[in-house]
């Protein structure tokens, strides 16, 4: 008896669960769509396809019709309105929805207080509340979401992914960024855009940047010029001299390729498009050791490298050239971001360009003249950039990246001979630089990420000079080619201690050629060096004081030859206006530019780029020593930088000299010691 009690209780206990079951289980939107039609005697006007695969829970049969619509509109990615008390129509046009989310850390999941939560395309934002938790109402369906938080990386989210039919908020997790030791200490340098980081590099950010008095467009070069100890001795754009350095003793750094020239109209004008270049950090002294290979500077270039979804672009011409850019999204994960400019000379030559031209090539045979011959030019440039961002997932990113700058002259001359007659001859002169890069971001863990890099670089510049008086035709070629290949490992230990690893590999060939055609001579020279780098640092940055300490040991493997360079970049805070900072380096360099005449290229272009040989040519070899004060507060900015450089290595013929040591292979060394002044009061 009493197990058929037990027996009959636990029958009904079933019961009431599988009633349980049967009343949570949700319908087909179609069907649901049939009853509402014959409950309320109205018609829905849909595409099937749409509502195919959708189930809901039944709405209660004691809503209205307009409170029927609201639910369904609440509980779908349709949008259901009513035209008239007769007819819904249902669509996925126009869909306005309510997005949540829970923004929390990587590290261990707590919730990110006060993160930013923008709406893209209509520029609403808000904010995390004390949980970590934004509602956003009234947002189209298509909207993307960008959310980020200082020191995290960001993510981008469409509001359909965002939302929820059972107000089910999202966790989104944001992942540590590694870059946050290396804080800004000087928001508004010289101008808007102009930063500087606590390891003393100043940073360039273009989103910010503003125009410095005397340029007409922001120009990324010319603006490097403003700097303490950075200057242009020819006074061109282009053309970068740090501490005393020549041109060629700057590491130019697009995206990690290494770049070989930057400049059109040969110096008056940066290559460099400032509507996709995200941020430009020069580094005087001091330099992290993942960098070597150029003893006075290292300017380093970075695009745009967010996944936006977005779309935009821009257009622009001036009186010497047009240029374009576009962002484009292909997929939520993969973004295509491209930019062009070309010289508009060949259609009108306004004044400017007629003064940069007489700029570029005054004392030259271009710009030479003479009453036995007429002669022509005509000159052009053009670059253009294209990058693919792909984020595989939150941890894995991949970016590809081109570059292209290319200047081409053409110089006719027309010249009448002793017999009454008229010979015509071209001369050209063609400049390119093309790079072609990659790169693969991975976080492993919440500490450790990697970073591996690869990258070739092509320059070229090709001349064919005819000189009508003498029926000679000389032809000159120089070209470089590099490949690039460079790892990182960084391990954050924790907020305030940071370690670097990595290994380089480089290959560097150069060829120079010259031919003549009366008398008959030919010379082709062509050297390839292999060099190899290991290096390690340490960052550390806590309260007032910031400490790097790095090593880097390079092997050349055609001489079988080590170089150490230690690194050392420190600053403390002695109180909250007055800091101190120390900084040195050791440097090597294993590539130069020379003048062999200053003739070569037409005149215009005189230096050619050559790799050292370790004899006549020896490697470029820097030691800096670099001692400040800072005073700070919000509106004001006063520092002075005494520094001590040694560079050995260099050849006469680098320097251009004009003396006796011109046409000798001479080599030795110069020091460049001096202070660097800064005040600087915002408004």
């Amino acid at each position: 008896m009493v197990r058929s009690k037990w027996l009959v209780f636990l029958l009904l206990c079933m019961s009431c669960i599988c009633h349980g079951q049967d009343t949570s289980k949700k319908t087909p939107l179609s069907e649901v769509i049939i009853a509402l039609e014959k409950q309320f005697n109205i018609k829905f006007s849909y595409a099937v396809e749409d509502v195919d695969n959708i189930t809901i829970d039944k709405p209660k049969p004691s809503l209205t019709l307009l409170e029927t619509i609201d639910y369904l509109n609440s509980k779908t990615l349709l949008n259901f309105k009513a035209l008239d008390d007769r007819y819904v129509t249902v669509s996925v046009l126009n869909k306005t929805v309510s997005v949540c989310g829970i923004v929390l850390a990587d590290a261990n999941k707590s919730p990110l207080i006060g993160a930013s939560v923008l709406v893209n395309n209509i520029k609403r934002i808000t904010i995390t509340n004390e949980n970590g938790k934004f509602n956003i109402k009234n947002i189209s369906i298509t909207a993307t979401l960008t959310i980020s938080y200082v020191g995290f990386e960001s993510r981008n989210f469409t509001a359909q992914e965002l939302f929820s039919a059972q107000n089910n908020c999202k966790e989104i997790v944001l992942t540590t960024r590694n870059e946050e030791l290396n804080q800004v200490l000087i928001p508004v340098y010289l101008t808007p855009g102009l930063q500087k980081y606590l390891d003393g590099s100043t940073v360039l950010n273009t989103k910010k940047f503003a125009i410095l008095p005397g340029l007409i467009d922001p120009d990324i070069l010319q603006s490097i010029q403003a700097l303490p100890g950075i200057e242009s001795t020819n006074e061109s754009i282009a053309n970068i001299n740090v501490r005393g350095g020549t041109n060629d003793q700057n590491l130019v750094l697009w995206d990690n390729i290494k770049m070989y020239h930057s400049g059109h109209f040969f110096g008056l004008i940066s290559a460099y498009n400032p509507n996709l270049t995200n941020k430009v950090i020069v580094s005087k002294n001091g330099t992290s050791a993942q960098y070597s290979d150029g003893v006075s500077s290292t300017i380093n270039m970075y695009t745009k490298d967010l996944v936006t979804n977005t779309f935009s672009g821009g257009a622009g011409i001036n009186s010497i050239s047009s240029d374009a850019f576009l962002e484009i999204p292909i997929t939520k994960k993969v973004e295509l971001h491209v930019s062009g400019r070309r010289s508009i000379t060949d259609l009108f030559k306004s004044p400017t360009y007629n003064k940069y031209f007489e700029r570029s090539f005054q004392d030259t045979e271009i710009n030479a003249d003479s009453e036995q011959r007429d002669t022509a030019s005509d000159f052009y440039f053009y670059d253009y950039t294209a990058k693919v961002l792909f984020d595989l997932s939150e941890k894995h990113q991949f970016r590809a990246n081109i570059i292209g700058i290319n200047n081409a002259l053409e110089y006719s001359e027309r010249f009448i001979t002793n017999a009454n007659k008229t010979e015509s001859k071209t001369s050209n002169l063609s400049q390119k630089n093309n790079g072609y890069g990659g790169n693969w971001k991975a976080q492993w863990t919440s500490k450790l990420s990697t970073n591996f890099i690869t990258y070739f670089s092509k320059y070229n510049i090709d001349a064919t000079d005819y000189r009508v008086e003498t029926d000679q035709r000389l032809t000159e070629a120089n070209e470089v080619q590099e490949t690039g290949i460079k790892i990182n490992a960084n391990y954050k230990s924790n907020d305030h201690l940071n370690f670097l690893l990595g290994y380089q590999f480089n290959e560097t060939g150069m060829l120079n050629q010259t031919t003549v055609s009366n008398p008959i001579y030919s010379s082709t020279k062509k050297e390839v060096l292999l060099n190899h780098a290991l290096f390690s640092e340490v960052e550390y940055s806590k309260n007032k004081t910031y400490l790097r300490m790095g090593m880097r040991l390079n092997y050349f493997q055609k001489f079988e030859k080590f170089l150490v360079e230690p690194r050392i970049n420190i600053r403390q805070q002695v109180s909250d206006q007055i800091a101190l900072k120390l900084e040195g380096e050791f440097k090597n360099q294993s590539t130069t530019q020379i003048v062999d005449f200053e003739d070569d290229f037409l005149g215009v272009e005189k230096r050619r780029w050559i790799v050292v040989n370790n004899k006549d040519i020896p490697i470029a070899r820097s030691k800096q020593g670099s001692f400040g004060v800072e005073f700070n507060t919000k509106k004001l900015n006063i520092e002075a930088t005494t520094f001590y450089k040694i560079v050995d290595g260099i050849t006469a013929s680098n320097q251009g000299f004009y003396n006796s040591f011109q046409y000798k292979n001479a080599h030795g060394s110069y020091t460049a010691k001096g202070i660097e002044f800064l005040a600087n009061k915002t408004a």
